[in-house]
């Protein structure tokens, strides 16, 4: 049985212990979230079971591993080109794959002894064990589904965004499906497809997984077991995030009643004790007395903070049409980035704005605070709208003062009030003097986020609120979202933080603004049911053509007829054909992969696993027949 087992793991720096006595077993085949607040130890944890840090005692041990993947959340990479820097990661694959080459030369010259046969036999043998013939189809299928596209693969890597360049390593490490991949943080700066695509990759995955994250929906798609770190040492929840957090809180409560107990307990003692100290039962008190102090004490936790909106003043009222945009179209550098986008947001509504990195999500909030000028199309604020846009950059903090100045110069506040507002979002003790430039990514957007609620706006425009927060950051500014009775609209990939806060989805994907009235586990469903009725009606509308005759041709081109008639420009079908080429090859490579997991004789003695994979590999075949008839549909007209 491959598996990390981890055993009475320490660690502290100086007079500071980080974590003590950490135990855990990670097997092959399980997905472990290591949760906890920032500054619990996550990343140095695992840079200990990585041998990339010394522990200080305990030890690791990874049974019968032949490879290991990490992604950190800051890693450097080479100067070529995306492909060859993928290609690297089978350099001993690719080596392997010359040798047997030259020998298959050598054997056509007909100049190879028997040893040499024998050699070369070997040689492919390995080859075919390493899946050196499949190096290029999962290299494409990767890239792909992290949303890369064949231009990207043969683009320089000087030239990608940060972004890019996390997915790149993320790619490296899925890329040889290692026994066991360890992932710090994954799910930064990908957008919700490339999430989700990741989701179906791990949820598949053969191997062992120990994975960092703050992303709670994911957590819950992709984790069987839950490893919490917090008050100094780890404790092990089977289960998913879900789960986790409803154990934890029920072990909480019982605690909680515990303790209420025995205080009540101690109580009575201390009472009795005192009453009978001096007197003719002194004697009994001395034994009471006794009890009290072999009695282990029950010590609770330090409580997670509540957050209390009714500390702020409510936002004054406004119209009920609070944004209206028509016709809005937006551009950069001579590329249109959408067009004729038209939206609506009424007083009270709480509204997700959804769609792929690139789609012009920041852009468009941009539109809505006058940040931005559009190209075509308008944009109405009704009257008494007070708008208070949260950027990604946090523009307006002052980063020489200190939290506390920050809010008592910019609000007028006293010590104590503003103490009080800064506790709500978990600035406590002498963390409130600390200068804002000192301040994490995440403490930043917390102090940004408070901001905003003091300004009494009626209007929040927030540009991924979430980004490089905690969970119990996310879940401060979840309650305070949740509470406000104003109107926002929000753009972000967490997708757990968007069900709680928001009754409205906006997608905004190829250029057109599609509305869902609902959170976004509604929007999912109603998208698959939208795109099941579509695709329904494209194979109807293909059968109804091929039963009609031909019709006589225009002056045009059948080809030019057909453009002008769909609205899709020549260069918009390209990009389609090229796509579904791409997804078609990815679905291709995952039948594969799915194939190679019925083929395995240990899933082959569990009856329930071998059930699910059958069904999935079905499924995928069904997909593959669906992707070949929209594949055919846009080559005939190409």
């Amino acid at each position: 049985m491959r598996e990390l087992s981890v055993s009475g793991l320490t660690k502290s720096f100086g007079t500071l212990a980080l974590f003590h006595d950490v135990s855990f077993r990670v097997a092959r085949g399980e997905r472990a979230g290591l949760v906890g607040a920032n500054g619990a130890g996550k990343t140095t944890l695992m840079r200990c079971l990585l041998g990339e840090e010394e522990p200080d005692g305990g030890t690791v041990r990874i049974e019968s591993s032949e490879t290991i993947g990490y992604v950190e959340q800051q890693a450097s990479l080479g100067t070529g080109t995306l492909h060859e820097e993928f290609r690297d990661a089978f350099s001993d694959i690719l080596r392997l794959g010359e040798k047997k080459k030259a020998m298959e030369k050598e054997i056509g010259r007909g100049g190879a002894n028997e040893e040499t046969l024998a050699e070369y036999g070997r040689v492919a043998l390995r080859f075919e064990h390493m899946e050196g013939y499949d190096v290029e189809s999962r290299i494409r299928r990767v890239a792909f589904g992290l949303g890369f596209s064949d231009e990207d693969l043969a683009a320089s890597i000087a030239h990608l965004s940060g972004g890019q360049k996390t997915r790149v390593c993320l790619a490296k490490a899925l890329l040889r499906e290692p026994d066991f991949l360890f992932l710090d943080e994954p799910t930064n700066h990908l957008d919700i497809r490339m999430i989700e695509w990741l989701e179906d990759f791990l949820r598949s995955y053969q191997g062992g997984v120990l994975l960092i994250s703050h992303d709670r929906f994911f957590l819950d798609r992709v984790a069987t077991k839950i490893i919490g770190l917090e008050h100094q040492t780890a404790t092990v929840y089977g289960g998913n995030y879900s789960y986790y957090q409803k154990v934890r809180d029920e072990r909480r409560a019982a605690l909680e009643s515990a303790y209420e107990k025995q205080q009540e307990k101690i109580r009575e003692t201390e009472e009795y004790i005192r009453r009978y100290r001096a007197g003719i039962k002194a004697k009994q008190a001395r034994g009471r007395q006794s009890q009290l102090d072999r009695m282990e004490r029950i010590v609770l936790p330090p409580e997670k903070a509540r957050f209390n909106y009714f500390a702020f003043h409510p936002p004054g009222e406004c119209a009920e049409r609070v944004v209206e945009a028509e016709e809005l179209s937006a551009a950069f550098g001579g590329h249109t980035i959408f067009s004729h986008v038209s939206m609506l947001v009424r007083r009270g509504d709480g509204v997700a704005i959804v769609g792929a990195n690139g789609e012009g999500k920041t852009t468009l909030l941009r539109l809505i605070v006058g940040e931005l000028s559009p190209v075509e199309g308008s944009v109405k604020l009704g009257s008494r709208v007070k708008v208070g846009y949260f950027s990604q950059q946090h523009e307006g903090l002052h980063k020489e003062r200190t939290v506390l100045e920050e809010i008592q110069y910019e609000f007028g506040m006293d010590e104590e009030a503003a103490r009080g507002y800064l506790g709500a979002f978990l600035f406590r003790g002498d963390e409130v003097e600390r200068v804002i430039g000192d301040l994490s990514g995440g403490e930043q957007s917390r102090l940004a986020f408070l901001k905003l609620m003091l300004t009494g706006a009626n209007f929040l425009v927030l540009d991924e609120p979430t980004n490089h927060l905690d969970i119990p950051a996310k879940e401060a500014v979840e309650e305070a979202l949740m509470a406000f009775p104003g109107t926002f609209v929000v753009v972000s990939h967490d997708r757990y933080f968007l069900n709680r806060v928001s009754n409205v989805t906006l997608e905004l994907e190829h250029g057109r603004l599609t509305r869902y009235d609902g959170g976004y586990d509604y929007y999912k469903e109603k998208k698959a049911e939208r795109e099941a009725a579509e695709e329904t009606g494209s194979l109807a509308a293909k059968e109804t053509k091929r039963e009609q005759p031909a019709r006589k041709k225009e002056p045009q081109t059948e080809k030019e007829r057909r453009v002008a008639s769909a609205g899709i420009s020549e260069e918009k079908r390209t990009e389609l054909l090229q796509r579904a080429e791409a997804e078609l090859a990815m679905a291709e490579a995952e039948l594969k992969m799915l194939e190679r997991e019925m083929n395995d004789p240990a899933l082959q003695q569990d009856p329930e696993k071998s059930r699910r994979i059958a069904a999935e590999y079905a499924a995928k075949e069904a997909e593959i027949e669906r992707r070949y008839e929209k594949w055919g549909a846009l080559a005939e007209e190409a």
